[in-house]
């Protein structure tokens, strides 16, 4: 460890206060480390579509000096250099309330482009075709386009995208890239076939090509860590010689994969297809709390991946090492990254009540009741404020955060002394009858991303470890401190199980797949988000009806005799008919079975099988899946299987 690490680590450890920078140090106390070989036209850009919405709200944006400021100055400041923003066609009710997320109208892109354009920034138009919201589960027809047949939709498309496009050039607005569809991973204003959706991508291309022929035209995806699904994409828009410049893709650290990953993926379209990719939405939390009354998608302790601590430097950390993969790990072919409403913050501190009026006024949560009249099962329901007010780049207060300066400093490097700057996070699997051990450090996440141990003094009192041993199997969070610095241990209390990698976390070969159909996907993955337990778990998928068919099983040799109960859990989706069951066979006769569904993503169903075991027999225990498939290919994940005594 060289010495300016151990005097930061004495300073974390020893010192009340969050220790200062050294004397003479980079004006910016946040630490980057230079993107080498990023071109001067890289995009570096940032969708503010619900800006509008905000400052009608009230908001105010502030710059480094302290003072009012336009927002678009700010970013322009800082590095960014393409502003992102989102049309819906017509999100209004009736009677012309707006429906949400910034009522993002064509009028909305106008006003956008017009001060992005002022302020030297090009405008990235981002068409959903749809009245609101547009996601890889959500791909809505827009009301006025409703029962269109696939001809009539596509004239409807390209005259739409054209007299947009109009608008924005009317306005002297600089386009620099159209999309053409929002996240459209097998689903496109409320077409389910590829061979109807690329009508519609051609016809948005067509007109972009005819009113801005120097933009790009992109084509944006997401969940690039499903295994095959970009191929599979890049493949379709080949074969039926859709037109466009970009394979842009979402890219949020906490649900999909890894960098190595997505560099993977991307380098593979390019160098396949010849064509340039990029990043077309990322963000990451600088803090965990909620500021705006309303929840946010991230937070502390739920089910995702946490590379990086949510703090300012953590949030700069992912966007710069985004930026490099893209830059230096997809063999040139990488031109932009794009940050996904930087902007978006609390239009109020006092209340929920104070901030829903507003949202309902100026449309500037991520929903407003009125959105019922297009979207009654998700925003007419669930409506609200900003999601991602932990994601953004200013405080609650709209001053910018330190993070802001990462656009600029890719360029030139601020690699300043590191200092520590949070604890990682730890998490703990332990069985009701074995006592808990806490580990005695924690890692301390250093300011140029690299850890180093710590000690640690956790909060765990005796009557709360008899608790956690006495009530049965569930998730504690034990808080402790390493210097003035707060850290948390996440501990998994569970029964003791019979069963070898119950979880699937080490890959082993104790689970046995025994594939009856064929299917085209059937193996263990790693991904957190869609693990009950840890970061992996069983995955099957396959497009073909009645194409998926498989055992998963585990032969147990050292049971005694005695009553057990056996448990796994499933989810997925588009199984159509199914037969699903957990089994137990005992000596190889069915001793019994659970009936199991597929009812949703994360919408987990546990099976349950009691059983008696005699003395010295065989015991195998497993899951048996068949789905006739529905649409767009039967899917699920298989965790947790628990072989536990019956006391």
């Amino acid at each position: 460890m060289n010495r300016l690490l151990i005097l930061a680590l004495a300073a974390l450890l020893c010192c009340p206060a969050f220790p200062a920078l050294a004397e003479g140090n980079s004006e910016s106390t946040l630490y980057v480390k230079k993107v080498e070989n990023l071109p001067e036209d890289f995009i570096l850009g940032m969708d503010i579509s619900s800006v509008l919405a905000e400052e009608a709200s009230g908001v105010r944006y502030y710059d480094f000096d302290g003072n009012e400021a336009d927002l678009f100055r700010v970013l322009a400041e800082n590095g960014v250099n393409f502003i992102r923003v989102r049309v819906w066609n017509h999100p209004f009710d009736q009677d012309g309330n707006g429906y949400g997320g910034g009522n993002c109208d064509i009028n909305t892109a106008v006003e956008i482009g017009k001060r992005a354009t002022a302020n030297g920034m090009k405008l990235l138009v981002d068409f959903h075709y749809s009245d609101f919201w547009a996601d890889p589960g959500k791909q809505m027809v827009p009301l006025a386009w409703k029962g269109m047949d696939i001809e009539a939709k596509t004239e409807a498309v390209y005259q739409f995208t054209k007299e947009c496009l109009e608008q924005l050039k009317a306005a002297g607005v600089s386009v620099g890239m159209v999309q053409t569809g929002n996240e459209t991973n097998n689903l496109l204003c409320g077409e389910k076939l590829w061979f109807n959706i690329q009508y519609l991508m051609q016809a948005g291309a067509r007109a972009t090509r005819e009113v801005y022929p120097d933009a790009l035209v992109a084509l944006h995806f997401a969940n690039p860590e499903k295994a095959g699904s970009y191929k599979t994409y890049a493949q379709k828009m080949a074969y039926y010689q859709v037109d466009y410049d970009v394979f842009a893709t979402s890219y949020y650290p906490y649900w999909h994969g890894t960098l190595e990953n997505l560099s993977q993926v991307l380098t593979e379209i390019a160098d396949t297809y010849g064509k340039k990719v990029m990043v077309m939405e990322t963000s990451y939390a600088y803090t965990p709390e909620d500021t705006d009354f309303s929840g946010n998608t991230i937070g502390d302790g739920g089910g995702i991946v946490k590379d990086y601590p949510f703090t300012p430097q953590g949030q700069a950390n992912a966007i710069r090492n985004i930026t490099d993969t893209v830059v230096n790990r997809t063999n040139g072919a990488g031109i932009g990254v794009v940050y996904w409403e930087g902007a978006w913050i609390t239009v109020g501190n006092t209340s929920w009540e104070e901030n829903h009026e507003k949202w309902e006024t100026y449309g500037s949560g991520w929903a407003s009741s009125y959105a019922a009249a297009y979207d009654p099962a998700d925003a007419g329901k669930y409506y609200g404020g900003s999601a991602v007010d932990n994601q953004a780049f200013f405080d609650r207060w709209g001053h910018p955060l330190e993070s802001l300066k990462v656009f600029s400093l890719m360029r030139t490097g601020n690699e300043i002394p590191p200092q520590p700057d949070a604890l990682e996070d730890v998490n703990l699997i332990c069985d009701l009858n074995a006592p808990l051990a806490l580990p005695d450090t924690v890692n301390a996440v250093m300011t140029d991303d690299s850890r180093q141990a710590v000690p640690v003094i956790w909060d765990l009192t005796p009557e709360m470890d008899e608790k956690m041993h006495s009530s049965g199997p569930a998730i504690y969070e034990i808080k402790g401190r390493a210097g003035d610095m707060e850290a948390k241990c996440y501990v998994s209390m569970v029964e003791f199980n019979y069963l070898t990698d119950y979880s699937f976390e080490e890959g082993s070969d104790a689970w046995v797949f025994t594939d009856l159909k064929k299917a085209d996907e059937l193996y263990i993955e790693e991904k957190k988000t869609d693990s009950l337990t840890g970061t992996r778990h069983a995955h099957f998928w396959s497009a073909a009806q009645n194409s998926v068919e498989f055992t998963l099983e585990q032969q147990v040799t050292a049971l005694p005799e005695g009553d057990f109960k056996f448990t796994i859990s499933i989810m997925g989706s588009d199984g159509g008919d199914t037969d699903i069951y957990a089994y137990v066979k005992v000596n190889g006769e069915t001793a019994g079975v659970s009936p199991l569904s597929l009812t949703g993503y994360n919408d987990w169903h546990a099976g349950t099988v009691a059983f008696t075991h005699p003395k010295d027999t065989p015991v195998t225990v497993g899951i048996y899946v068949k789905c006739q498939g529905a649409g767009n290919g039967a899917w699920g994940k298989i965790d947790d299987a628990m072989l536990n005594s019956v006391k």
